[in-house]
């Protein structure tokens, strides 16, 4: 059985999505209070944080931002505001997705579900020990797969383990375009589902980690309709122009 934390202040939305998942094998532990979430998260560890973003004491948005660093599975947000605007800074949060309390009690299921097999088939991943590599070097950019550390300038970055996975991705096909679909299938053995933006999150966090030109991206480019490409000749300069 799958484990979840849901912050929700109302309790009966908190019981009645506990009892519909409860149904179909998701533990739900449901916290009242944003601003003492955070020590129930990290206490339980469970697969998957739900987060509403009215709470008292910490609201939903703030309390994914501080979560990030800690907690690697996938946060997604559940609420009634139906705003682009909040859409987007939930993504830039580090939020996993954003799903409107409308939705059909099945959708949430489903949408959870698709998660729940990413964050597993990232975990395997993971557990698989790396075949030993030499370390990448793209001008000032080292990247080591041994101690999983990447130096820019002779300055270390930190990257969580997810996104080290995606840059290791990206710079073993230095020079090729590679999809949404290929990089989740690498990465965590899923298929693309139209919907996902896990992977564009992560490029937003890299490309900002790597000194990146956030307008127009020439280290982790975009191509249009395509997928991204790591420019393997786009590091001589530690800084972005």
């Amino acid at each position: 059985m799958n484990k979840i934390v849901y912050v929700e202040d109302d309790p009966d939305v908190g019981e009645l999505i506990a009892k519909y998942l409860g149904k179909h094998d998701i533990e739900v532990i449901v916290e009242p209070r944003g601003d003492c979430a955070q020590e129930v998260i990290l206490r339980e560890n469970p697969e998957l944080v739900l987060l509403d973003i009215m709470l008292p004491g910490k609201d939903g948005m703030t309390l994914c931002r501080d979560l990030r660093g800690q907690f690697q599975g996938p946060i997604v947000l559940l609420t009634s505001l139906d705003s682009d605007m909040n859409h987007i800074l939930s993504l830039e949060m580090g939020a996993s997705d954003y799903i409107l309390k409308t939705t059909p009690p099945a959708v949430l299921l489903a949408r959870l579900r698709l998660h729940l097999r990413q964050r597993a088939g990232s975990m395997t991943l993971q557990n698989t020990p790396l075949t030993p590599h030499n370390t990448l070097r793209f001008g000032t950019l080292s990247i080591d797969p041994v101690n999983r550390q990447v130096m820019l300038a002779q300055t270390e970055i930190t990257l969580s383990t997810a996104d080290f996975d995606l840059l290791w991705e990206l710079a073993t096909h230095a020079g090729q375009i590679m999809d949404r679909d290929a990089l989740l299938k690498n990465l965590r053995g899923v298929s693309y589902d139209g919907l996902d933006r896990s992977v564009d999150v992560a490029i937003s966090r890299l490309r900002k980690k790597l000194l990146d030109n956030a307008t127009e991206p020439y280290r982790i480019k975009t191509v249009r309709n395509k997928g991204y490409l790591f420019a393997p000749h786009a590091w001589e300069s530690p800084v972005s122009s």
